[in-house]
């Protein structure tokens, strides 16, 4: 993924918590000599410096983990179109304007282990329960599902690689930023609220590029 400096995370608290508040993504395996790596969409959990996930038995990314044990999970979302005349201020044409999109993405990557026993099935469904829905009561997976825990494997990414991107206007002056944040703050379409958080805190934290990047 290529990440100009300027859409890099503020921090590391930034992509945590966007990849948090996503808990859904592709997982992608690679294998060995393979055409086309395996991508599955699934739901997840980051626990520290793991994912956590599960798949059916009969995946046929397992097959790919088989090979090699490494995977990489792609979150990609907080998307809003900023329109070509949004980027015009002042006495700047509307009509020269350049559309963009603002947008975060985290790819997460690290070796793979995958459980197949009861037990280690149990213990990674209990870590995703506590973090998917802490207060609500459920039985306990192994005592009450001891069948359907065959029909299925827990996957665990130790990450060791993280590349992330914040691409919410960073290559532009405070006054274009500032002009985008008022505007996605009227329009209120689908995801812009989520992109209007991650803008307005660039407002002032990501450094005047100046009018280099003034349209004309």
């Amino acid at each position: 993924m290529y990440v100009p400096s300027v859409d890099r995370p503020l921090s590391g608290a930034e992509w945590r918590a966007f990849v948090a508040a996503q808990g859904f993504g592709h997982l992608i395996a690679g294998g060995v000599d393979r055409e086309v790596p395996v991508v599955t969409p699934t739901q997840f959990v980051m626990d520290g410096d793991e994912v956590l996930a599960h798949v059916a038995a009969a995946n046929p990314i397992l097959a790919a983990l088989a090979e090699r044990p490494r995977a990489l999970l792609s979150v990609a979302g907080d998307w809003a179109f900023i329109p070509s005349s949004w980027k015009a201020i002042r006495e700047e044409d509307p009509e020269r304007g350049i559309p963009t999109t603002y947008y975060a993405a985290v790819q997460l990557s690290g070796p793979v282990e995958v459980a197949s026993e009861p037990d280690a099935i149990a213990a990674v469904l209990r870590r995703q329960l506590a973090a998917l829905q802490p207060d609500v009561a459920v039985a306990d997976p192994e005592e009450a599902h001891p069948k359907k825990l065959q029909a299925i494997r827990a996957i665990t990414i130790r990450v060791e690689h993280v590349e992330s991107k914040f691409k919410y206007g960073g290559n532009v002056d405070e006054e274009h930023r500032r002009a985008i944040v008022d505007r996605l703050a009227e329009r209120s379409a689908p995801g812009d609220a989520a992109a209007l958080e991650h803008a307005i805190q660039r407002v002032s934290s990501v450094t005047d590029l100046g009018s280099a990047f003034r349209r004309p």
